[in-house]
């Protein structure tokens, strides 16, 4: 048996094939040897007669073609078989009938055929790399995960992950106040896996519900730990969500646990979400109760329930009103998202019958600035006047010089 002294080394030929991310020892040794027995398949015909050794520590690989020696002038296969004179001058003391074992050079194989194993080593390697990743991040769909910006385009930014992974969040999954830079550390949940030109293309979102939802279980261990049960959560990202939890275990406050001390949790969440204005409420079946808490900071005078149609009215002081739709009607919508009810509400029957319609001040208020005012829920001259002019400022785009021009113009109605 010839000594095994040679070898093929993929120090210099294979180096940028050495390491590669998520693929194991075994897994890149099998890669390895299959490129070379397909060689070997195309070259010789066959591959039965070949050993492959890979030592993927030191980055070298061994060949051994493996011949029967017969009598000289009876070669029928020279892959297969080796003339006795040819085999004694590798070991003179072999007979014929047994085998012979030859180390195969990097040079035995010629340049076309170094280039043909360099091109699909890389091939099996990508396509395995884009099954891992596939796989990975199917498997990650629903949590939040952490990845710096590497580039920011008009409509989609790419964010590479702790293993340099490419993932992307388009404009649509961002938050309408995000604004990132190149090297900004971002969060977002994966919201799915897409196969494009036969490569994962990762997918982030910041404006599910899901992304809320995973950033309560990061920030308040009772949620984590499932003492606290996050029943159902609506959003309008970067301006407003209501959250309904519920917990099974008495001693448990939901939403102290969730908002925390002074606000301590939940300011965090507020922060991520670029000060989305966050409601957490306690769960109930109780649906009108379920409702008048939905609908909160407004308080409500009365309600009633149309069970078949899905419907509420609720009814309320006028100062309530606005609150109960707020600003750009997203308090009441939520309210309606979260509870399965479509929400009307009205102004309690005790009102002064005496109330003026905005409009009709058309004539001296111009009819941008009494949209404005109808949106949060103003829409006559006494629920405009029961709401201070800071809240009114807050609330709307108006100017104070504007609003208190307007509050001029209705108190001089009422006088």
């Amino acid at each position: 048996m010839a000594k095994k002294e040679e070898k093929i080394s993929l120090i210099s030929t294979f180096q940028e094939f050495k390491e590669f991310k998520n693929i194991d020892r075994e897994t890149m040794m099998r890669i390895l040897e299959d490129v070379f027995r397909h060689m070997l398949i195309k070259l010789y015909g066959t591959d039965e007669n070949f050993d492959i050794i890979v030592n993927i520590d030191k980055g070298d690989l061994e060949i051994w073609r493996n011949r029967e020696i017969v009598p000289d002038g009876e070669v029928e296969d020279e892959n297969l078989q080796i003339p006795f004179t040819e085999a004694a001058k590798i070991e003179p003391d072999f007979e014929i009938g047994e085998e012979v074992s030859e180390s195969l050079q990097m040079a035995d194989f010629g340049r076309r055929e170094i280039l043909s194993i360099r091109q699909n080593l890389a091939a099996k390697i990508l396509e395995l790399e884009k099954d891992n990743i596939y796989k990975k991040y199917s498997e990650k769909i629903g949590e939040i995960v952490t990845g710096e910006v590497y580039q920011v385009w008009k409509k989609e930014v790419l964010v590479l992950d702790d293993e340099y992974y490419e993932l992307i969040l388009p404009k649509s999954e961002q938050i309408p106040n995000d604004y990132y830079r190149k090297g900004d550390v971002i969060r977002a949940v994966v919201l799915k896996v897409d196969v494009r030109n036969n490569s994962p293309v990762i997918i982030l979102s910041r404006t599910t519900e899901v992304f809320l939802e995973r950033l309560f279980e990061q920030e308040v261990p009772e949620v984590f730990d499932g003492l606290i049960t996050i029943k159902n959560i609506k959003r309008v990202p970067g301006e407003r969500a209501k959250i309904a939890v519920e917990s099974y275990d008495d001693r448990i406050d939901p939403v102290g646990a969730c908002v925390g001390m002074k606000g301590s949790r939940i300011h965090g969440i507020v922060r991520e979400l670029k000060n989305e204005n966050i409601d957490v409420i306690n769960y109930t079946t109780n649906t009108s109760l379920y409702i008048q808490r939905s609908l909160s900071p407004a308080k409500l005078s009365s309600i009633e329930i149309d069970e078949e149609n899905k419907r509420a009215d609720v009814y309320m002081k006028p100062d309530q009103v606005s609150l109960a739709i707020g600003k750009g009607g997203y308090n009441i919508k939520l309210a309606g998202k979260l509870t399965g009810y479509e929400i009307d509400v009205y102004r309690d029957s005790d009102v002064d019958l005496e109330d003026v319609d905005l409009t009709e001040f058309s004539d001296e208020i111009e009819k941008w600035i009494i949209d404005e005012l109808t949106q949060i829920g103003c829409d006559t001259a006494k629920s405009v006047l029961a709401v201070p002019v800071e809240e009114l400022v807050t609330r709307t785009d108006l100017e104070e010089e504007t609003i208190n021009e307007v509050i001029r113009i209705l108190k001089v109605e009422f006088e």
